[in-house]
């Protein structure tokens, strides 16, 4: 019954593959809340060039 080292094999592939997933850099409040803001920005502008050229079209 004996297995070898083959759970010790596993063992240490289980634990590589978990450090390959953990290794993705999670993005930080302050950069989310920069790109929320910068989002909101862009798209101001371009709902106010919208609202700007149906105001040219209808003219």
């Amino acid at each position: 019954m004996s297995r070898g080292n083959q759970r010790e094999k596993d063992r240490e592939r289980a634990q590589k593959k978990a450090a390959a997933n953990n290794k993705a850099p999670k993005q930080s409040t302050q950069r989310l809340s920069n790109k929320r803001e910068a989002d909101a920005q862009a798209l101001a502008a371009k709902v106010a060039a919208k609202q700007a050229k149906s105001v040219v079209a209808s003219s």
